[in-house]
């Protein structure tokens, strides 16, 4: 699977062990930051590039950390065409994805620690859209409002 990944300074610690664990489980990752710690850097630099790529579909799923994932979180969201969601545990991590077709996942990282992270993130990237009728119906009245097209 081909995933993009972002992370601010908030987040920057879980950033080398989840790499890592990506590459070995042979997905190929599009980093888009942070490169170093810099507790001066703001979330968006680096979240928003994620989103877009995530948006026009260049890679199959994305993740973003900050601090808490809030940040994060609302940023990829204003991108149409992402579904983004914060997630701190594991039913979410795949019922998003099953049910809503989330395509990028935002944690906190000063919520969870590394193993609770690769965790979820293992479950996110195990998960497939269900595409059942009522799954696709909900996802079109999403996409009327990033078109601003009346959902009624």
């Amino acid at each position: 699977m081909h995933i993009g990944f972002a992370t601010d300074h908030g987040g920057y610690v879980l950033k080398e062990p989840i790499l890592k664990a990506l590459h070995e489980s042979g997905h190929t990752v599009n980093d888009f930051g942070a490169y170093e710690l810099d507790p001066g850097d703001d979330y968006p630099d680096f979240v928003i590039p994620l989103a877009k790529v995530v948006a026009s579909r260049q890679v199959d799923r994305g993740i973003a950390i900050c601090g808490s994932g809030v940040g994060a979180n609302f940023a990829a969201n204003k991108i149409p065409g992402v579904r983004s969601a914060l997630i701190h545990e594991s039913f979410s991590a795949h019922q998003g994805v099953e049910d809503d077709d989330m395509n990028l996942l935002c944690l906190g990282g000063r919520v969870v620690g590394v193993a609770l992270a690769l965790e979820i993130i293992q479950i996110y990237l195990d998960a497939h859209y269900l595409r059942t009728e009522r799954f696709e119906r909900r996802l079109a009245k999403v996409a009327a409002l990033e078109s601003k097209e009346s959902i009624t």
